[in-house]
Parts: structure tokens; C-alpha cells; sequence
């Protein structure tokens, strides 16, 4: 009991300490960069998170090739020195890596701590028997190799690209680990949360431990409040807590509720020990074979993307706003889930679409033991599969944003006995630390003789990718179960591309026996025309419409919400990002986006396309998506063109049109009265540059975005389709650029650069905050046009 006292005498709550400032980092390898006493006073001072990749230039001789974005890997160190107080020396002091990608190895004042290979999962280690306090300085280095290429099948970025904490707590702890909410049954009267968790303590025993569990709701009112004694196991106590909510307000798509939980560990006195709090979401869901997939009782199909973890011209390097703006203009498009292909995302990720409203299915792993690349994960999976999968169900479980995981993406042990045996194992180990959630695969095989993972009968949901054409025999060769079209499309477009006719499907490879075929354009474009896709894929009309009309599909995940960094299908070098995007990199939708929001969203949508500046001559296909209308009709310089309206099997309407200047209008109706209405004007010369923020208004703390969209404008501000002008930004004040893009799949500038020629009259600068307050302007400018100039505002 004495030895009790002592301890919880010197026992304080727990800090968190956001350890990602002043770091030094040095692009190469010097292996003893590992010492304490290293000199590195010459390598560059740094925030983190932190993705050198991508501040390297484009080069086909990059061994990652354009199928991992052309950027650089190599080897990179990092270092940070810190002192700790006196008052730490009898604390359990951890460090906690979000994602380092990849093969880090860290050390702590020369003592080495381990290696991570996996570039995307969360780990922490002990650094308490090596520290020292007071005046005395620690030095923390990690080394991080990803020289091995090519180790991916899309951008991975690399470096410590994620967030790093410094967890500082008592010897009496909760194991955050541990902690697991459910809520077994769910009413409208009522909700029954269970809690489970461990609890550490220096000594084995636990008579004047207490722990209060506290529920707050979203309005931070306290909704439950007990206090409660500790079972006793060996050194670490445990809960196993049932309690009851009355009325409960439900996380949906539409009204992401969100509760707190707060775990106070206590001593017989009621001092706090330790503390920690997270969010969770009250709701049910289940799926069934015939109906598809309900949240609340309700029913819903499931309208998602795949996401990459890029973003965009920001890199690897995760940063929360850019993640939120991404969620924001998918929201809206009507997207309602995302598919984290094909790993594990980053925490804040999965914060964010707790909070906006997102349903999740987080993906493990690209591949097993059989290879995609030849560096890839496979050669970690033997001896890592089992702590990175616990790791990551351990980390994410509580999100209620995620409905189901998935154990893998296209894995080649599909075709293998051993995919029966590994499959049995994953879901083994997945149920075991969340039975509640329904574990898939996304596999492509649909005959059971030959797809031994289907075998395994492991599978609680089976997620096939692409195969509409043949999803009406699935409930007969898999009877009684549930699925999911976990991935579809793969449609290829580049923003303000038009080509005719439109009403041709173009398939790649040319050498596929097709009639219609892609051979490619020599600008390394696509048309954004919904016409244009990969040999297994289908239109985003078809294959939207193949999920929409079958009630036992669950829902889609398209390939893919946005363009990413690598996999430039159907082109080489200087291609380096992808073209399967509904929004390209810099964040501008293309046309189809407006295809899933008349379909995905209630409010009324009238989109048209392509713009109306073409040459004498020319026959134009304009398309038309719209919703909440029963017709549209188009109007050339106030002649009528006719009236379309949409078939069963066709989600827009078109009519081919003889080119004249002027403009084009289009008139939605339902029931003879207008819905909307949209016009598109030629346009003329280029005469200036039109700046448009997303946000004025930005926080000072280092991190915080503003995405600023120049348009290049004619006199009267309609944007000119073919302004290719070079626009230099610059900027004045307590910001900086970030970066720069246009969204062009083949534009080889770097992104550090200023300088951006626009494509088809768009560009874009990322401005990021400083951590002091005051005003920033940027500048636009371009030889023989009106610069553009916008004022920020770097606040609180």
C-alpha cells in the first residue's frame, strides 16, 4: 500500500504534445546520423508533416517510374532535439508516428528502438528508459528509406508524412489501445453503450483505483456519469461497462452527431491518474442479400470513391484542410462513402469524415505475400501482417464513420490455395478485436472455383471491383450473400478536353478486341466526355446505373473521387497522374462530377458542356445533366434546338449543334414550369486574371490553407477555353505558397515552382498560413493581361 501512495502521489493526468516543429531533415544516407552527438547543424530546419517527394522535380529516370508519380525516393534522415522537465523523470513518456513511409528505424539518444517497413501504419514506441531531464538534451533520429523502387502502384511520398506525438502519463494509465465503444442495441428511446478497456498500473493491486466514465453530448452536455471500481487481472485492471442513453441522437449521413466519451482514471481520493477522451457516433447498420445496406433502419445505398491518400500537388504530406476541402467538394457532388485505397489513412482522415458525414471502408493491404512491384509490401507480409492489421483495427475501431474493413485490394492469392487459408486468418484476426463490423476483400474473380478467397467463406460482405456486366448471375453463384461494388468505373478524362463525336465509347488498350478503341492523344489528354475508360472498367453512366437499378448491390465506390499523383493509364512519360478522377488534382471538377450530383444530390442541377468557343465549321456535342426536370431545351443565340429528354438507360441528353458565336442557353422544366437556367458564352481574347479564394480567412498557426483558383478572363469575364498563359503568383504578408497546379495530368513544372501555365484557362495557388496573425495579398500576373491581386486575412 505505501508503494501505492508513492505512486499516485507523483501520478498526473496525461499531455499530449504535438512534437511535429523543428526537426532537421538531410536527404541522403549517413549512418551515423543515429549518434547522440552527431553534428547536424548543417541539415535543413523543418515542420512536419513532411513529404520530400514531392519538392523534387519530374524525370522519367526516377526507378519509381510514372506509375509512382516520376518523383524522387532515396534515403532521408531526420533529427530533433528537445529537454523534457524534471517533473517528467517518473512518467511513461511514448512517442506515437502516424506514417512514415517507409522502412523507418528510430533511435532515442543512440539507443535504437526498431523498424517499421510499412509506410502507412500508425506505431509508437517507449522512450522512457532512455531519456534524460532537465538541462540535459535528448536527441530523437529517424532514418527513412524508401530507395527501393518501385515499391507502389501509385504515389507514395516519402518521409515522416503524417503527424508525430509525444504522450506523456503517470505509471497509472489507460491503454488508449484497449479502449473499445459499441453500441449493441440502438432505439429510438434508447442506446446501450458498452465500453471496454485496460487499465496499467506499477503494482497489482487496484482496491483504491476507481474509474469515471463520463458522456458528453455534441452541445458538450453531460449526458451519463459513473463511477465505478476496477476488476483486478494480474497488472492491468479492466472494464466492461454497459449503460444506457435515453432519446438518442443518431449519426447519419445527413446529421453526423457526434458524442464524447471521457475515461478519468481515479485514486480512492479521487485524484485524477489519468484521462483520456474520444469521440463516437450512435447508429446501427446491417446488410441484406436482397435489399442492400441500411443505416438506422433505413435504407441506403452506398454512393462512394476510392481516395488515394495524395493530395494533390501538396504530396504525401497530410494536412488537415486539404483532406476537409477534398471532403467538401465530394460532399456536395452527393458522395456519401470513401474506400481508403488501398491502406490504412491517416487518423485525421478518419476524424474528418466522423465529423462530415462520411461512411468509410478502411483497406489493409494492396497485396500479400504475392508481389505487385517488385520492392512492394510483399516482402514485409510474412513477417508483418498480423501487428499492422491489429494496429490499424485497433487505431480506427472506434471511428463510427467506418462500416466495414477490407483485408485487401486485388490480391493474387485470388487465384492461389493459399488465398483460402490467408483470408480465414485476416478475418480471424480482424474479428477478434471488432466482431461488430462486416470484414470484404475487393476481389475481381467472380466464379467460386476459382476465386479461393470467396473460398475461405471468411467474407462477410464480397466486394467485387468492375464486373457490372455481369452482376445479375452473382446471387446464383453466391447464394445467400451480401456484396458490394467496391470498385467501378475507371473512366479517363481530362478537364475542358472535347473531342467528337461524343457518342463514340473509345476503350484502352487499342489492342483490345474492341470495336471502338483509345490510341491516345498526342497532348496526352482524354476527352471529358463520359466516353473514354479502361478494357475492365465501363462509363460512369453504365456502371453508376448497373449498382442504381439492383437492390442487392449495396452501393459503389468509383474509381476514383480524385485524380492522384502515378498510374497516368493509358500513357508513359511525361504523363505522371492519373486520369481516372470525377475531380482532377487541383480540385476542379470535370463535367461527369455533375452527372453523380443530379444523381447523387435532391437539389436541382442543370449542367452543359463544353464551352462555346470553337471554329467556323466545327459540329459541337453538347450534353446536358440535369435532375428535378422532366426536359431540357437548348436555345443557339435564341433559336430553339429542341427539346431531350433522358431515357432509362442514358443519364444525359445531347444534340449536335453547327458551331456560331454567340450563346448557348439551356432551360430545364418540370411540368412546362423553368427549373434552371445556364448559358455559355464564347468567349473572347484573353484580357485579365480573375483570383477566387475558397477561404479569406485563415488560421495562424503554419498549417492552415487557402486554394486560390485564377481564372484567365475575356473583357466581359468568361473564362477563355484555351488561355495556356504562364501566370507568376507572388505574395506579400504572413502567408506563403504552398504550391501550385493546374490540373493538366502531363504539366512536368514543379510544384514549388510560382510559375503555372494555365490549362484551358485555369490554374491554381495553395497559400499556407504563417504562425502569426496579420493580412497576406497574392499576386497574379501573366505578359499582356490584368494582374489579379486577393487579400488575406492570417487570424487566430
Amino acid at each position: 500500500m505505501v508503494i501505492l501512495l508513492c505512486h499516485v502521489l507523483h501520478a498526473q493526468v496525461r499531455q499530449t504534445i504535438n512534437f511535429d516543429n523543428d526537426w532537421k531533415f538531410y536527404l541522403g544516407n549517413d549512418s551515423t546520423a543515429s549518434n547522440e552527438n552527431y553534428n547536424d547543424a548543417s541539415w535543413r530546419n523543418l515542420n512536419l508533416p513532411h513529404d520530400w517527394s514531392i519538392e523534387g522535380k519530374f524525370s522519367k529516370d526516377h526507378p519509381a517510374t510514372n506509375q509512382g508519380g516520376a518523383l524522387p525516393g532515396g534515403i532521408g534522415w531526420y533529427r530533433k532535439t528537445f529537454t523534457l522537465p524534471l517533473s517528467s523523470k517518473e512518467k511513461n513518456i511514448t512517442i506515437e508516428f502516424d506514417g512514415v513511409y517507409r522502412n523507418s528505424e528510430v533511435w532515442i539518444n543512440g539507443h535504437y528502438l526498431g523498424k517499421r517497413p510499412n509506410g502507412y501504419i500508425s506505431f509508437q514506441y517507449d522512450l522512457t528508459p532512455y531519456l534524460k531531464f532537465g538541462k540535459d538534451k535528448n536527441v530523437i533520429a529517424v532514418k527513412v528509406d524508401n530507395s527501393q523502387q518501385p515499391n507502389s502502384r501509385w504515389y507514395s511520398g516519402s518521409g515522416i508524412y503524417r503527424d508525430v506525438r509525444l504522450i506523456i502519463k503517470s505509471d497509472f494509465q489507460i491503454d488508449e489501445k484497449s479502449l473499445f465503444i459499441t453500441t449493441p442495441i440502438v432505439s429510438k428511446d434508447s442506446a446501450t453503450i458498452n465500453v471496454k478497456g485496460v487499465f496499467k498500473s506499477p503494482v497489482a493491486h487496484y482496491l483504491a483505483l476507481k474509474i469515471r466514465t463520463i458522456v458528453l453530448s455534441a452541445n458538450n452536455e453531460e449526458v451519463y456519469s459513473e463511477i465505478t471500481g476496477l476488476g483486478n487481472v494480474n497488472n492491468a485492471g479492466g472494464i466492461n461497462s454497459n449503460f444506457s442513453i435515453k432519446t438518442p441522437l443518431f449519426w447519419s449521413m445527413d446529421n453526423p452527431i457526434l458524442y464524447k466519451l471521457k475515461l478519468e482514471l481515479l485514486s480512492l481520493r479521487s485524484e485524477i491518474l489519468d484521462s483520456i477522451t474520444t469521440t463516437f457516433g450512435i447508429r446501427s447498420f446491417h446488410f441484406d442479400n436482397k435489399k442492400g445496406f441500411f443505416l438506422n433502419n433505413q435504407p441506403l445505398k452506398i454512393k462512394g470513391v476510392c481516395m488515394h491518400h495524395d493530395l494533390g500537388a501538396l504530396g504525401a504530406a497530410f494536412n488537415y484542410r486539404a483532406a476537409e476541402r477534398q471532403l467538401q467538394i465530394l460532399k456536395t457532388m452527393g458522395c456519401n462513402a470513401i474506400r481508403t485505397a488501398h491502406n490504412p489513412p491517416a487518423p485525421e482522415f478518419l476524424d474528418l469524415c466522423d465529423k462530415m458525414g462520411f461512411l468509410v471502408m478502411d483497406e489493409a493491404f494492396d497485396m500479400w505475400q504475392k508481389k505487385k512491384n517488385k520492392f512492394d509490401y510483399s516482402k514485409d507480409f510474412k513477417d508483418w501482417y498480423k501487428k499492422d492489421l491489429e494496429d490499424m483495427v485497433l487505431r480506427d475501431r472506434n471511428h463510427p464513420s467506418i462500416f466495414m474493413w477490407s483485408i485487401g485490394n486485388e490480391i493474387r492469392e485470388q487465384f492461389d490455395s493459399a488465398g483460402k487459408t490467408m483470408a480465414k486468418e485476416l478475418v480471424d484476426i480482424v474479428k477478434h478485436i471488432d466482431p461488430t463490423r462486416p470484414v470484404t476483400s475487393a476481389m475481381t474473380e467472380i466464379f467460386l472455383e476459382k476465386n479461393f478467397i470467396a473460398q475461405s467463406n471468411a467474407l462477410d460482405v464480397f466486394g467485387f471491383n468492375y464486373k457490372d456486366y455481369d452482376y445479375d448471375s452473382l446471387p446464383q453463384r453466391f447464394p445467400g450473400q451480401q456484396f458490394i461494388a467496391s470498385e467501378t468505373v475507371s473512366g479517363l478524362a481530362t478537364r475542358g478536353v472535347y473531342q467528337f463525336p461524343s457518342d463514340t465509347n473509345r476503350i484502352w488498350p487499342p489492342n483490345y478486341k474492341v470495336q471502338d478503341t483509345f490510341t491516345g492523344n498526342k497532348d496526352l489528354t482524354c476527352a471529358a466526355y463520359d466516353n473514354t475508360y479502361a478494357y475492365w472498367g465501363n462509363t460512369h453512366e453504365k456502371a453508376w446505373l448497373a449498382v442504381k437499378k439492383r437492390d442487392f448491390i449495396a452501393g459503389t465506390f468509383v474509381w476514383s473521387g480524385f485524380d492522384f499523383l502515378g498510374e497516368p493509364v493509358p500513357y508513359q512519360w511525361p504523363a505522371r497522374s492519373a486520369y481516372y478522377g470525377i475531380v482532377d488534382l487541383a480540385g476542379f471538377p470535370k463535367d461527369v462530377y455533375y452527372m453523380y450530383q443530379s444523381e447523387w444530390t435532391t437539389k436541382p442541377v442543370l449542367h452543359i458542356f463544353p464551352h462555346w468557343s470553337w471554329k467556323a465549321g466545327d459540329t459541337v456535342d453538347v450534353w446536358a445533366y440535369y435532375n428535378n426536370a422532366d426536359e431540357v431545351e437548348l436555345f443557339l443565340n435564341g433559336k430553339s434546338l429542341g427539346t431531350r429528354k433522358k431515357t432509362t438507360e442514358a443519364l444525359h441528353v445531347m444534340w449536335r449543334v453547327p458551331f456560331a458565336p454567340g450563346t448557348v442557353k439551356a432551360i430545364s422544366k418540370k411540368n412546362g414550369k423553368i427549373v434552371l437556367i445556364k448559358e455559355i458564352k464564347t468567349a473572347g481574347a484573353p484580357a485579365k486574371i480573375e483570383l477566387t479564394a475558397d477561404r479569406k480567412i485563415i488560421h495562424a498557426n503554419g498549417k492552415d490553407l487557402s486554394f486560390i483558383m485564377a481564372r484567365i478572363v475575356d473583357k466581359d469575364g468568361n473564362v477563355v477555353p484555351g488561355a495556356n498563359n504562364l501566370i507568376t503568383f507572388s505574395i506579400a504578408g504572413n502567408a506563403n505558397i504552398a504550391a501550385t497546379d493546374n490540373g493538366y495530368q502531363a504539366d512536368t513544372a514543379s510544384f514549388s515552382s510560382p510559375q503555372r501555365r494555365a490549362w484551358k484557362g485555369m490554374a491554381l495557388a495553395i497559400v499556407r498560413s504563417s504562425a502569426k496573425k496579420g493580412n497576406s495579398t497574392l499576386t497574379a500576373k501573366a505578359p499582356g493581361l490584368i494582374s489579379g491581386t486577393i487579400a488575406l486575412k492570417i487570424a487566430e
